[in-house]
């Protein structure tokens, strides 16, 4: 894959043109600027084809759980890459199987999320669309299904409970300790709060109106407010990108920021760049965000690379536009150890 070199402008080469033109004599030759280099994308975090990427950390590990891209989705398996420093990743295996480990559905494996609670990982997967969860005592696995049937599965469009296709699964756990898991695709987005044992609706499912919502909901919390962020458009489209607004209420609703709605989207080569999650440096105020874009070069909607980009905030907590162009760090960067449970001050 292609490695991430600093870039030089076209707006450089325009400047330089311009000084030699300047500084000639009127019947010296004209100088013609040697062409712009191409743009280069940053480097990919994961090998291979990889996309909706969830990024978690437990302990001092970051661990990002992707789909495995396959032609037209039809993708079988789940695996999960581990990293101490956001920079050097290791692929750690498969983790769940869904043609052999469940007997609800064998194919379409789609955007995972992990989360802990007293020591148990559980694994929220989309299967033939539905809504899965698996467990283990690891973070890597191996996951088992923890139901023998689907935790969420949408009865058609008449469904008067289930009013948004029952995939791309997101946990998140409050400071008080509740539980809830979000999904959906297609508006509404929806959530339902979970009981202590994580595999256990409780309760009738609220929804949320998101603006655009299409897919691929990120619900966190910093400085007691909670953002939420979400895909726009097709995974297919160059266009997909991505969206946030801010809660008082893990449940909604959700303001919409007057400026900087569109906080991720298409740069140069860098196209389709969605379907993200967030993941915060404990201990610190710094944020990253995993997400997929179009394969470079070549790439499409079943092909795609799961890359990385720092998140940042103003003083106000909104998040600034991010570049899919800029790389989470140089070369030579030692990325974001975490020390006694705590990033780098």
């Amino acid at each position: 894959m292609p490695q991430a070199r600093p870039l030089v402008s076209c707006l450089a080469f325009a400047a330089l043109s311009v000084g030699l033109h300047a500084a000639a004599p009127e019947s010296a030759p004209a100088v013609t600027p040697p062409p712009a280099p191409s743009a280069i994308a940053p480097t990919p975090i994961l090998d291979g084809f990889t996309a909706d990427p969830s990024i978690r950390v437990f302990g001092d590990t970051y661990y990002v759980y992707p789909t495995s891209d396959k032609d037209q989705w039809l993708t079988t398996d789940f695996s999960v890459w581990s990293s101490k420093n956001l920079v050097d990743w290791k692929k750690e295996g498969m983790i769940l199987d869904v043609a052999n480990g469940l007997t609800w559905a064998n194919l379409r494996a789609w955007a995972p999320d992990c989360i802990e609670r007293n020591g148990t990982y559980y694994f929220y997967f989309c299967a033939n669309g539905k809504i899965g969860v698996a467990t283990a005592g690891t973070p890597v696995g191996p996951f088992r299904d923890a139901l023998a049937r689907p935790l969420l599965e949408r009865k058609g469009k008449e469904d008067p409970v289930i009013l948004t296709n029952t995939i791309d699964p997101y946990p998140f756990i409050d400071d008080d300790g509740q539980a809830y898991l979000y999904w959906g695709n297609g508006m509404p987005c929806q959530v339902y709060r979970l009981k202590p044992d994580m595999i256990t609706l409780d309760g009738a499912p609220a929804a949320i109106d998101l603006k655009d919502f299409r897919e691929g909901i990120v619900v966190f919390k910093r400085h007691g407010k909670y953002y939420f962020m979400w895909s726009i458009d097709d995974a297919r489209s160059p266009n997909y990108r991505v969206g946030w607004g801010t809660s008082d209420s893990p449940l909604g609703p959700v303001t919409i920021p007057e400026k900087n709605f569109i906080v991720l989207r298409k740069n140069g080569p860098a196209v389709a760049t969605a379907h993200h999650s967030v993941v915060n440096v404990p201990g610190t105020d710094r944020w990253y965000v995993a997400y997929h874009r179009h394969a470079i070069p070549d790439g499409n909607g079943y092909k795609r690379e799961t890359c990385l980009v720092r998140m940042e905030f103003d003083e106000a907590g909104n998040i600034l536009p991010m570049d899919p162009m800029k790389p989470a760090f140089l070369p030579g960067d030692v990325g974001e150890p975490i020390v006694n449970g705590k990033g780098r001050p």
